[in-house]
C-alpha cells in the first residue's frame, strides 16, 4: 500500500523505517550501493527506459507510458524488456496527444502507476540506468516510488544526451564548433546523423530502443577501442555537466 503523509514524515525527520514498503526496491538500491563503478563498461548490466508524459513539469504532471530494454555486453538483449501503458490521475492534454499519439481511449483501461511500479522496480534492479535527458524520467519515476514505496532508486544513471556532448567534444577541433547554433541534441537527430536504426519517436519502448543504439554507440566511439569503466565515464563527463 502507498506510503501515507505520517510515514513520509516520519521518514524526514529520521523516525522512519530504514527499508521500503518495496522489497523488490530495497534489494535494488542494495544492489546499486555495491555497484562496482572500476568494471569495465562492457561488463555492466544496463535498463535503458524512456516515458511519455501529460507534461513536463515533474511536480504537476504524469506518466502515461513506460518502455525499457536491457543492455549487457554493450549488446541489446532480444526478448528482455519492459512495457506498459500508464492511467494518470489526471486528464490527458490535447497537446500530449499530439506529441505521444496516446490517446484517452488507449489508456482508459490501463493500469495507474502505483500498479506498474513494481514490475519496472523489478525489471531495473541492480542496473545502471539509461535515458536521453535521463534526469526528466527520473523525476517523475522517482517522485511515484517515494510517494507509493518510501524509497527512491539508487541506480546510477547515465545521460546520452550529455554522452553525445562529450563525444563532439572529443572529436571537434573547435572549442566552438560544440556550441554552434546548428548542432541538435535531439534524440532522433542524433540517430539519423551517426546513421543508427531508426525506431517509431514518442513510443516509450521505441525511444528506448533509439536511445539504447544510441549509448551502445557513443559507449564504443568515446572508449576508442580501450576499455572504459564507469567511474572514467563519470569522471569524463564533469567537464561538461555545467552547459545542461
Amino acid at each position: 500500500m502507498p506510503f501515507s503523509a505520517i510515514d513520509r514524515l516520519l521518514r524526514v525527520l529520521g523516525r522512519g523505517p530504514g527499508t521500503s514498503n518495496l522489497p523488490a526496491l530495497d534489494e535494488n538500491n542494495r544492489l546499486c550501493r555495491a555497484l562496482d563503478q572500476n568494471r569495465p563498461l562492457s561488463d555492466c548490466v544496463f535498463t535503458v527506459l524512456d516515458t511519455e508524459l501529460t507534461g513536463l513539469s515533474a511536480r504537476k504532471e504524469e506518466i502515461v507510458s513506460v518502455g525499457a530494454v536491457r543492455v549487457r555486453g554493450l549488446a541489446i538483449i532480444p526478448g528482455e524488456s519492459f512495457s506498459a501503458l500508464v492511467r494518470p490521475n489526471i486528464p490527458l492534454p490535447k497537446f500530449s496527444t499530439l506529441i505521444h499519439r496516446i490517446t484517452p481511449e488507449a489508456i482508459a483501461e490501463a493500469p495507474p502507476l502505483h500498479e506498474v511500479l513494481p514490475g519496472l522496480v523489478e525489471f531495473c534492479k541492480g542496473t545502471l540506468i539509461v535515458g536521453h535527458h535521463i534526469g526528466l524520467d527520473m523525476a517523475f519515476i522517482n517522485r511515484a516510488c517515494r510517494r507509493n514505496h518510501g524509497a527512491a532508486l539508487a541506480n546510477p544513471c547515465l545521460d546520452t544526451m550529455r554522452m553525445a556532448m562529450l563525444w563532439r567534444e572529443q572529436r571537434s577541433p573547435s572549442h566552438y564548433e560544440r556550441f554552434s547554433l546548428n548542432i541538435s541534441y535531439v534524440l532522433a537527430d542524433l540517430a539519423e546523423e551517426f546513421k543508427l536504426p531508426r525506431f517509431t519517436a514518442h513510443d516509450a519502448l521505441g525511444d528506448a530502443l533509439q536511445t539504447a543504439y544510441l549509448f551502445i554507440y557513443l559507449a564504443k566511439k568515446i572508449a576508442r577501442n580501450t576499455p572504459l569503466t564507469l567511474k572514467e565515464l563519470f569522471r569524463a563527463g564533469q567537464s561538461w555537466r555545467w552547459y545542461m
